[in-house]
């Protein structure tokens, strides 16, 4: 009977319910029919207070600042230093996609206003140049998976939240896999645009003046990743407070500065981040009340115990759960995935003695990864959509993409000195 609401929210879940209703029904199935001790006052009192979080601020925050220097801005000043530094590779404009990706990250935190937006800016030049539709919507999702494993990354803020972590941690160690994600899809890029002749977008390298000149000029969108970084590394302000300074100084240098950020943007920026994070937000407040459910018939505990019972050993753990994971990611969106599992998997891990920072960093990359992956990932189906093209054939063109992308999961899962060596060095 335990386990009944989980089977119910998994088949919900495959009938298309979205996710913070499938998760209100299950739990109101338990405590309506199944347990029915508990007053349903409780569970929407568990509902609100699960909102009721500090941290969680940074969410809305960093989603706002994001919009602002799409209008502001910020991301196309950012797509020229991409060009700069990668435009005279062999298939240039591909090699900007997973740039921009990196040093989007830093800022929006969202991959899917990454794809959205790289779609819309990047994607129509790359087949003015003769790239096949279906790879650049390929490699556009597949970049867009950097974005939120870089800091201030959405699913980095909500396992620290779930997982009761710092969330500067986090943050510190989301920058080493986030290049180490680039630098994979970017050789990946390098072959298959050697195999079809895809072109260089500059003929030679950009010489350094050239580079510097660029910084220069995009010197306001690069400082605030690093603003970021150091004011947590420095006690500044907290990752919920940097969210707010992201915003402000976002604002600043749109209207101000680059003054490409005009007062008719407003209620485009506010809607835009409404309407994010009250998705977010609904699907957090959903998982409160199924958290309480799952704390009620301690199933984190005895899932951990199964799990220990299999296995003490920490490589062969790892194994187990990324293939689970990478199947989950199949079939449900990867927020989704991190609300529901991230309670469950954390408290065996740690009792087997893995860093639950460098256990955050491979659940975040591992669900992310979900988004690229057949036959419901959610970005793939996103860039189709926008570029409205046949999704079964920009999967087939992930295919390079999504195996380079699971071999940087399986370094990070077994090399945790990769993960940790920034939080290590910065965290305290």
């Amino acid at each position: 009977m335990a386990y009944i609401p989980i089977i119910i929210l998994v088949l919900l879940m495959l009938t298309g319910i979205p996710v913070a209703f499938a998760l209100m029904i299950s739990t109101a199935s338990y405590f309506l029919f199944i347990n029915t001790g508990v007053p349903v006052d409780l569970i929407f009192q568990r509902m609100i207070s699960g909102t009721e979080s500090f941290p969680l601020l940074a969410i809305p925050f960093f989603i706002t600042a994001g919009c602002v220097m799409n209008y502001g801005g910020l991301s196309s000043r950012l797509m020229k230093v991409a060009d700069a530094l990668t435009g005279h590779m062999r298939g240039g404009l591909a090699q900007v996609n997973v740039v921009l990706s990196l040093l989007m990250g830093g800022l929006s935190g969202s991959a899917n206003a990454d794809a959205a937006m790289q779609c819309k800016i990047l994607v129509p030049e790359m087949s003015k140049r003769g790239y096949e539709p279906e790879f650049s919507a390929a490699i556009t999702s597949a970049s867009s998976i950097i974005t939120p494993i870089v800091p201030p990354g959405i699913g980095l803020i909500l396992y620290a939240f779930l997982a009761e972590q710092s969330v500067a941690q986090l943050f510190f160690a989301g920058y080493v896999p986030g290049l180490l994600l680039m630098a994979a899809l970017m050789v990946v890029v390098y072959f298959v645009a050697k195999k079809r002749n895809y072109a260089p977008i500059h003929e030679q390298r950009a010489s350094t003046k050239t580079v510097f000149i660029q910084l220069g000029k995009s010197f306001w969108s690069l400082l605030l990743p690093l603003g970021i970084l150091m004011g947590l590394r420095f006690g500044f302000f907290t990752p919920t407070e940097a969210g707010a300074m992201a915003v402000v100084y976002a604002v600043i240098v749109g209207a101000f500065i680059h003054r490409e950020l005009k007062p008719k943007h407003i209620p485009m920026i506010m809607l835009e981040s409404v309407l994010s994070t009250s998705t977010i937000m609904l699907i957090i407040l959903s998982a409160s009340a199924f958290g309480y459910y799952l704390a009620w018939e301690r199933l984190p505990q005895t899932i951990s115990q199964i799990l220990i019972n299999i296995t003490e050993n920490k490589y062969l753990f790892f194994l187990i759960i990324n293939v689970f994971l990478l199947m989950v990611g199949m079939f449900l969106e990867g927020l989704a995935s991190l609300i529901i599992l991230t309670p469950l998997l954390v408290p065996a891990a740690t009792a087997i003695g893995i860093d639950p920072v460098h256990f955050g960093i491979v659940m975040v990359v591992n669900v992310s990864i979900g988004a690229i992956t057949p036959p419901f990932g959610a970005l793939a189906f996103l860039t189709s959509s926008i570029l409205q093209l046949k999704v079964v054939k920009v999967f087939r063109e992930m295919t390079w993409f999504t195996i380079s992308m699971v071999l940087v999961l399986f370094i990070l899962s077994y090399f945790p000195a990769i993960v940790m060596f920034l939080p290590n060095l910065l965290g305290n």
